[in-house]
């Protein structure tokens, strides 16, 4: 397991990575007003749909289904259902994509009421959501093909797959002239890169022999119980949609900016996501699902000790980085050409709101995997709703008064209520066991994270005077900072994990 979270892992480095570079591009070129507002809301539109149709209802029902069908019927079964599924959910998206187009005012009003004020902002968003959307149907398709090789322990190609969005989006905003203008650039560089991804998730299958085609669908056993888990969790998926669609509405209500200040702390605060949260989820649920099918219920909960442990170590971090210097952290990054001071100032009180539910938003997975595993999408689906209805009701008690940073504080709620809920339905129901050791390895966890926060908010002034005469003053600065505290923390947990006989939860 740990090899495959390391690949995993480190893939989604490089993207995020790169996801910066585009980032600081795309703050550089467009900045923190109207027009990035705009971009925002072209490029956050499919991803919504995708997250609902896509990777999060579609992954959650897929590849339990799939083990399931593999271990009792063998591959050759497994590749047939994987077939059906693919033409359906072409299908699908096909309609979807249809229908949006036209409809595309429609949706960016309900997405954003608040352009609605300013006409030339409505119909810039309007016009790059046209571009962007067909991103939708490539990246469907490469979610499907993608969970196809996890279910067969294939993880590499589908955790790359995002660095192309990244470097299709900079190629594009690199050779400005050729578009109407910069935040076009950057749209048509999204709905490229979808294609290029489904060209390497495409030869990526084709290679492991699971590549599917459209064939003509059959609703057999497999498809049935598919649809019978996809369902809850589409519900589920959209529940936890729904929340960032209410950031979304609201922010267009508040004053300019407030959406681009959501935007660039959320692109910091999914750093740990998808290094740690997606990666480990990914290769638990995979882990777990065949182990169940198996009827290995100790094999299944030591992976999911695992996951756990992982999870917290490798998080930890960046919530004591995120707490103690979360305006240094977004001005080191971003803070140049159209992203101000103030720009830089909002996006990190937005950030430490994030932060304060990271624990919780990171460990969901690991806690949703032992459902998901036995092929109850129902329960996660509840719960996430329980836990959505939270959360949109604090967002509009907070908003009017905390504006943006109060938005983001209401999703860090909703992530503890739904993480502490699933775990204890789980527990209830015999399908978590945590391991007796957890209770120590979360206190020297703990223990290394205060320390490390506390040393970079105490240097964080002498750090800037420090680095004041270097070039790019504040990045070297949180070079410098991140460095010194995230060696302590190294040397704090590793020493006490060893001493403690602890780092065996990781094995």
């Amino acid at each position: 397991m740990l090899r495959n979270i390391l690949s995993v892992g480190g893939y989604t480095l490089i993207s995020r990575l790169t996801g910066f570079a585009r980032d600081i591009m795309l703050a550089a070129v467009l900045g923190a007003g109207a027009t990035m507002d705009a971009f925002s809301v072209a490029l956050r539109l499919p991803n919504h749909f995708r997250a609902i149709f896509g990777e999060g209802a579609f992954n959650q029902a897929y590849v339990p289904a799939y083990a399931h069908v593999a271990e009792k019927q063998g591959q050759q079964a497994a590749n047939l259902f994987a077939d059906r599924l693919f033409t359906v959910l072409f299908l699908i998206q096909v309609v979807l994509l249809a229908l949006a187009l036209p409809l595309m005012p429609w949706l960016v009003t309900l997405l954003a009421p608040g352009f609605k004020q300013d006409p030339a902002t409505f119909a810039l968003a309007v016009a790059l959501t046209r571009i962007t959307f067909p991103y939708l149907l490539f990246v469907t398709m490469v979610t499907f093909l993608g969970a196809t090789l996890n279910a067969v322990d294939r993880f590499s190609a589908f955790a790359a797959a995002p660095i192309l969005l990244n470097i299709g989006v900079m190629a594009a905003l690199a050779v400005p002239f050729l578009f109407p203008g910069a935040a076009y650039a950057a749209a048509w560089g999204v709905a490229i890169s979808g294609l290029a991804q489904w060209v390497l998730l495409y030869v990526a299958a084709k290679r492991a022999g699971v590549s599917s085609k459209l064939v003509r669908p059959h609703m057999d056993l497999g498809v049935r119980r598919f649809l019978k888990a996809f369902g809850p969790a589409v519900i589920g998926s959209a529940g936890v949609q729904i929340a960032i669609f209410a950031d979304t509405i609201i922010a267009s209500l508040l004053p300019r900016g407030a959406y681009s200040a959501l935007y660039y702390a959320e692109r910091l605060y999914q750093l740990p996501l998808g290094l740690i949260a997606i990666a480990v989820g990914t290769v638990a649920l995979s882990a777990m699902s065949r182990q169940v099918a198996r009827g290995d219920e100790a094999g299944a909960n030591r992976s999911q000790n695992r996951a756990v442990a992982i999870s917290l170590l490798a998080s930890a971090p960046f919530v004591a980085a995120f707490i103690a210097i979360p305006d240094l952290i977004v001005a080191g990054l971003f803070q140049r050409g159209a992203f101000d001071a103030e720009a830089s100032r909002a996006a990190g009180t937005v950030l430490f709101a994030y932060s304060l539910g990271l624990p919780a938003i990171v460990m969901i997975r690991t806690q949703v995997s032992a459902f998901q595993a036995r092929g109850d999408t129902r329960t996660p689906m509840l719960v996430a709703l329980a836990a959505i209805a939270c959360n949109l009701t604090l967002k509009l008690f907070l908003w009017r008064d905390w504006g943006a940073p109060g938005l983001a504080l209401a999703t860090a709620a909703g992530a503890w209520v739904n993480l502490l809920t699933l775990f204890v339905l789980a527990r209830r129901r015999g399908w978590t066991a945590p391991d007796r050791r957890l209770p120590g390895f979360v206190a020297i966890v703990g223990v290394a994270t205060i320390a490390a926060g506390l040393l970079a908010w105490w240097f964080a002034s002498p750090a800037q005077a420090w680095t004041a005469s270097l070039p790019q003053p504040l990045l070297m600065a949180v070079l410098l900072l991140s460095t010194a505290a995230g060696l302590l923390y190294v040397a704090i947990a590793g020493i006490g994990l060893k001493m403690t006989g602890l780092l065996r939860l990781l094995r």
